[in-house]
């Protein structure tokens, strides 16, 4: 469950929800697989857990991690990195799409950050299945409303599943298993599914995002009918807590909360919501980024640079404490994070070569010099997690890799996955060493001093970069693959060409990072499935075509239960790690932050949600004031 999270988390690195540890004291679970009625059919709920029991009680008034008396008011300026041309999320992706636009719609049910896969009625008042997991329905609140004071009703629901699958690459493999969806009753939408026992599927069609259809098949103030299938600068009409108040297309965008907002009272937005307006100024680059932070331009920065977080941050207001830094926990989610080699270029079809990619990876001397040291290597597709494999298979993961022995190398049974370590002259020639014997038994050979193939042509490969940022971790991963033969160049290209070339799989090499949660399940099939590989704008970047795999993520998502999740996600990560599918980067456990001080949040945040910004914020006058630049 690693798609669609969270609207209100920045960034959506840190979107993942964990396990419920903990009950409402007073107050019985519901369990979501003994729930039924006397008359055996499948009882309605106000929440959904993907395992187990829930947290929260049918009547309960608010998240535990929420401050009730939060005060309403105040404005905060926030960064995105790019452009934008689009607001209209079913192509979200062709082109200039803008991500803060999700904030003005909502979804059926909302995410719990205290609990692992548990997700509480925001849309819909209540949810029922049956315990084969064949269908859902969802009973919208009748008080549900448009920002126009029309009521959302089952039509925009179903409306929108298919248009956002029509149209959009990522809703179409996420919900490909939706078979239907319809209106059962004045307030009811059922989904059907094309199989049965994928525990998964009733929750995440509950995080679909609902769009009114009665807008986009109407007319604009021009009297133009309005096209769901092409993009637009028009604004938008949400029923969230937001809504546009005014931009400059490609430079900024601020929403404002609306007032009368239907759902203000609801348990899950009790205490959340809380500025009148968020601002967006959009950059081009991310060290002018930096700069318009330091400047006082915005409030807030999320920071995944090491060597800015070292050095960066040393200008007056550091000092004077007037900005403050500050480092969440990330506990929610893991990251696989590298160099992508496309699979469906000739080169890195052997598993060999991608192995010899990875012996030219001196990561240590790249984290000394780039990094700081401060990260650590991924060994894992699932590093950060309880999911991520170590040591040898054994238990219910060794059962489970036994359904796949003679589809998988043989080392999975054998030897713990282990990245090759450099920092030092003699283990970096090693290493380079073994990548040439590796090469050499692929069939290539070095001829003067270039690596070719068995018919004589060169080896040349492209690193294909977006991010300025990442320009110099290509630059110093290249000297690395010519010392082995291997012609490589970088090339920085802008947001549109590279998601342009993303989408049709142009490509050699790209640094990219997939999220995981700490509950994987479908989206499994999006990233790494053989019926992805070939799918225009999917997130199988790789272009992993295995059964193995394909078998391994369908035993993720129907895993009985939670020991079960683990122990055949511990086998898919073994078996994509010994495939050699990517030149694993590095990670760091923690979310880092910078603010100008000016806001303020719970005593206590929720243990899986990190900085939660601004979902849990609330602007501070008194700081604010204290903040306040200097004459």
């Amino acid at each position: 469950m690693a798609f669609n999270r969270r609207r209100l988390l920045q960034g959506g690195a840190v979107a993942a929800i964990a396990p419920a540890l903990r009950a409402t004291s007073g107050f019985p679970l519901v369990s979501a697989a003994r729930a039924q009625t006397s008359a055996n059919e499948p009882a309605w709920r106000h929440g959904l857990s993907l395992f187990g029991d829930i947290k929260y009680p049918a009547d309960f008034k608010r998240f535990d991690y929420v401050n009730p008396d939060a005060p309403k008011g105040g404005a905060v300026r926030q960064i995105s990195v790019g452009t934008f041309d689009n607001f209209n999320i079913a192509v979200s992706g062709v082109k200039g799409s803008i991500a803060p636009i999700g904030l003005i719609y909502e979804r059926l049910m909302e995410n719990a950050l205290d609990e692992v896969a548990t997700g509480y009625g925001l849309l819909a008042e209540a949810a029922q299945h049956p315990g084969d997991f064949s269908w859902v329905i969802y009973r919208l609140r009748k008080e549900a409303r448009w920002h126009d004071g029309k009521p959302v009703t089952p039509e925009d629901v179903v409306y929108s599943l298919e248009v956002l699958k029509k149209y959009n690459p990522l809703y179409a493999a996420y919900y490909r298993h939706v078979a239907k969806a319809e209106k059962t009753g004045e307030r009811e939408v059922k989904f059907s599914f094309d199989s049965v026992g994928n525990r998964e599927l009733p929750q995440i069609v509950g995080e679909l995002t609902v769009l009114p259809k009665h807008y986009w098949e109407g007319t604009d103030s021009q009297g133009k009918k309005r096209d769901i299938s092409q993009t637009t600068l028009e604004p938008p009409l949400g029923s969230g807590p937001y809504r546009i108040k005014d931009f400059a297309a490609g430079r900024t965008l601020t929403l404002e909360r609306v007032k009368d907002y239907w759902g203000a009272n609801l348990p899950v937005q009790i205490g959340q919501n809380n500025f009148d307006e968020l601002r967006y100024e959009f950059f081009r680059d991310s060290t002018v980024a930096l700069e318009g932070f330091k400047g006082d331009q915005v409030d807030w920065r999320l920071e995944n640079s090491a060597k800015n977080w070292a050095t960066a941050y040393d200008f007056p207001a550091v000092t004077e404490k007037r900005v403050v830094k500050e480092e969440f926990p990330n506990r929610s989610s893991g990251v696989m994070q590298a160099f992508v080699l496309n699979n469906r270029r000739d080169q890195f079809r052997d598993a060999r070569v991608r192995n010899a990619f990875n012996w030219a990876f001196d990561f240590e001397e790249m984290n000394k010099q780039l990094f700081y040291a401060q990260y650590i290597r991924i060994n894992s597709y699932f590093a950060g997690t309880e999911l991520a494999s170590s040591g040898l298979p054994e238990g219910q993961e060794l059962a489970i890799l036994e359904t796949v022995r003679d589809k998988v190398p043989p080392e999975v049974f054998t030897k713990p996955y282990q990245n090759p370590v450099g920092g030092d002259p003699e283990a970096v020639r090693g290493n380079l060493r073994e990548a040439m014997r590796l090469l050499k038994e692929a069939g290539y050979e070095i001829k003067d001093r270039k690596l070719v193939d068995t018919t004589g042509k060169p080896v040349a490969v492209e690193i294909l970069v977006q991010d300025p940022a990442f320009e110099r971790v290509a630059l110093f991963y290249k000297p690395s693959l010519e010392r082995i033969g291997v012609a490589t160049s970088v090339r920085v290209v802008d947001n549109a060409q590279y998601e342009n070339r993303l989408r049709s799989f142009d490509y050699d090499i790209i640094i990219h990072s997939w999220p995981e949660s700490l509950s994987p399940g479908n989206e499994q099939r999006e990233y790494w499935s053989s019926q992805t590989a070939d799918v225009p704008g999917s997130s199988n970047y790789i272009g992993i075509k295995n059964p193995a795999v394909d078998a391994l993520i369908d035993k993720v998502i129907f895993a009985k239960d939670r020991t079960e999740l683990v122990a055949a996600t511990h086998a898919l990560d073994r078996v994509l790690l010994w495939n050699h599918y990517v030149v694993p980067q590095w990670n760091y456990p923690k979310v880092r932050t910078a603010r100008w001080d000016r806001f303020s949040r719970p005593a206590e945040m929720p243990k899986y949600g990190a900085a939660a910004f601004p979902a849990l914020w609330w602007f501070d006058a008194d700081k604010a004031a204290r903040t306040a630049r200097k004459s």
